[in-house]
């Protein structure tokens, strides 16, 4: 391999990294009995079903509330809905096997949901979100006003819900308007899962709504901290949203962001923090939303703020059906969850995506089935990749072998050309691979092809929700960085140094150096691919464990294949094949590859250019 291919080869490494982090743009169920509930009964405490639990109690958010909400504004109480604005937040748990809910009396709304089977990486109870900070409304026109629900206090009344699933129990948050009118939320929760229905029902308020055929939907949430590595979190967390055709989309996860869309209804909005999601689902679509995404990077427990606001039409037995999904951003689960809700699951741009679902992610989970050792899997997985490619790994040693034999001959023509001319050494070359019968990109051209494999792990182990919290020899989480020494933040580094990163960097350049031996390569070109590895010490110091656990196994298995080619490979035997094909006549009706045409052509024009005027034809 020559300088030139060399340095093209660099450069085109370093412009694909490059374009990759700057173009960057998923049980059985219990048995159990419908929970009805009543407003004498639910104070009393807990009331039990098999499978499931629902809790419904009653607390006063303070006592100065209760004596601030006597003194109102007389002209509030005359607004349509006046009534419900006084009263104090009251709060009802909706409890199963996997998730606990609290509803809150103020907006009707789900103040709060925890994941019973997770933890945060500090070992503390994962909730998703929690407090004031979270709003969920309907607003429309009522009389010459405009009402939002969400500070509005609704009242629990009984389960009445005719839920077809026979394990299912629902509650109901309404929204008094009169004794004959109201709105009503209907949530339901199965014995086990992390989806809760939601129904929303107006009655009687035809004349009082200005128009009950859609109502608007106000969401926001602001997604709490769960994992180590924050700035991490950040990078993968964001609203992602499916249109009716399937088509996903979502907004930007580096910056602020907003988005508006009326051209296509849409499915579901999720408002996704890296390993979690909270998803807001409209059976019929939402016919037209407006989302954003905004980050206060001084803020230390929440990871971002989102926010949608969606028009949902009336369905034909005159309700709006929604669902909410709470859980686990796992590729493989949500995939039995409908709604295409794995879509979620970034695999990376591009044909990236391709590779990583229906490549690299299968032989995972078949991988999976043998054992709960990710570290053993991820071991087995390289394995089995660099077994697949093993042939191009022989083809681009043999042929940097053919370009080692040939390099006495090509030193030759250099010193009777001399580098002041490089077009014509260039044509030199050329003319020499030809008759050697040599491709000088033959051990480029597969390092390539494996390009977009070692691409598509960047994204596919920041992604993988299986690695969260699984530990192995000094790692203690392979979804995060392993850090052994902490210090000041440092431009590039941070403030930390992982020690699987630097043996994936140390077992790179060990690698680049016996591949030098191996190519030939001499002087700039000796020590230009150095460059590389210290470059990606620093872009992958705060990458999962697993990833540079990954690119280390790599590097090794790469060394043992290079060291059983090298015992099949023979110089001689190259060598003497060359002169071999030296003698034989170059055949002018064998068919020239397109690159190398290519080449030719290039080289006789910069040729042409370089003659004086009267020989130019």
């Amino acid at each position: 391999m020559d300088k030139n291919t060399f340095t093209g080869l660099f450069l085109i490494m370093i412009i694909m990294g490059a374009s990759f982090f700057l173009m960057k743009p998923s049980d059985a169920d219990l048995k159990k009995e419908r929970i009805t509930a009543h407003t004498d009964s639910v104070k009393k405490g807990l009331i039990k079903t098999p499978g499931v639990i629902t809790t419904a109690k009653y607390t006063d958010t303070s006592k100065a509330k209760a004596a601030v909400a006597t003194k109102v504004d007389s002209n509030l109480l005359k607004t349509p809905f006046g009534a419900t604005t006084i009263g104090t937040p009251k709060f009802v748990t909706l409890e199963n096997k996997d998730i606990r809910v609290k509803l809150s009396t103020q907006g009707g709304k789900v103040y709060s949901v925890e994941l019973k089977d997770y933890k945060t990486f500090n070992k503390k109870p994962l909730i998703l979100f929690d407090g004031d900070k979270n709003s969920f409304g309907l607003t429309f026109a009522a009389g010459n006003s405009s009402i939002n629900t969400d500070k509005l206090y609704f009242t629990p009344t009984s389960g009445d819900l005719q839920v077809a699933e026979k394990d299912s129990s629902s509650i109901t948050m309404r929204l008094n308007y009169s004794a004959t009118q109201y709105i009503d939320y209907i949530y339901s929760l199965k014995g086990t899962g992390y989806k809760v229905g939601l129904t929303v029902k107006a009655t009687g308020l035809d004349q009082v709504i200005a128009n009950t055929n859609k109502l608007n939907v106000s969401w926001a949430a602001s997604m709490r901290r769960q994992e180590k590595d924050m700035e991490q979190e950040r990078r993968y967390t964001t609203v992602y949203y499916l249109n009716t055709e399937n088509d996903l989309d979502y907004l930007s996860e580096s910056k602020d962001d907003t988005k508006e869309i009326s051209d296509k209804k849409m499915q579901w909005v999720s408002f996704e923090a890296h390993f979690f999601s909270g998803v807001l689902i409209a059976k019929d679509g939402f016919s037209k939303s407006s989302l954003g995404v905004t980050t206060d990077v001084t803020d230390t427990v929440d990871v971002k703020r989102m926010s949608a606001n969606m028009v949902i039409p009336k369905s034909t037995d005159g309700s709006y059906p929604m669902e909410f999904y709470f859980g686990p951003v796992k590729y493989n689960f949500l995939k039995t969850q409908g709604y295409h809700l794995e879509k979620q699951v970034y695999m990376g741009w591009g044909f990236l995506a391709y590779i990583n679902r229906f490549s690299v992610l299968p032989v995972f989970n078949f991988l999976s089935q043998f054992t709960s050792n990710y570290g053993l899997i991820i071991l087995a997985l390289t394995l089995v990749l660099k077994l697949v490619l093993s042939p191009l790994t022989y083809k681009s040693y043999l042929s940097m072998a053919k370009m080692r034999v040939l390099k006495p001959e090509m030193d030759e023509i250099k010193g009777k050309v001399g580098e002041d001319n490089p077009t014509l050494l260039q044509q030199e070359y050329l003319k020499l691979y030809k008759k050697a019968g040599v491709n000088p990109l033959g051990g480029c051209l597969p390092l390539l092809i494996q390009m977009p494999i070692v691409f598509a792990f960047f994204r596919f182990f920041p992604s993988l929700f299986e690695l969260r919290g699984q530990s192995f020899l000094w790692m203690h989480d392979l979804s995060t960085y392993d850090s052994i020494i902490t210090f000041p933040h440092i431009p590039f580094v941070g403030d930390h140094l992982s020690l699987m990163c630097v043996l994936m960097t140390i077992s790179t350049l060990i690698y680049t150096y016996f591949n030098n031996q191996i190519s030939g390569a001499s002087g700039q070109m000796k020590y230009i691919g150095y460059i590389t590895p210290i470059i990606f010490l620093g872009a992958l110091n705060s990458f999962p464990a697993g990833l540079n656990y990954y690119y280390f196994l790599a590097n090794m298995m790469t060394f043992l294949q290079q060291y059983i080619i090298r015992l099949m490979v023979d110089d001689k035997k190259i060598h003497a094949q060359i002169q071999e094909n030296k003698k034989k006549p170059v055949d002018a009706k064998k068919k020239t590859s397109g690159f190398q045409a290519r080449m030719e052509e290039m080289m006789r024009q910069k040729q042409q250019q370089q003659l004086p005027p009267s020989k130019k034809k």
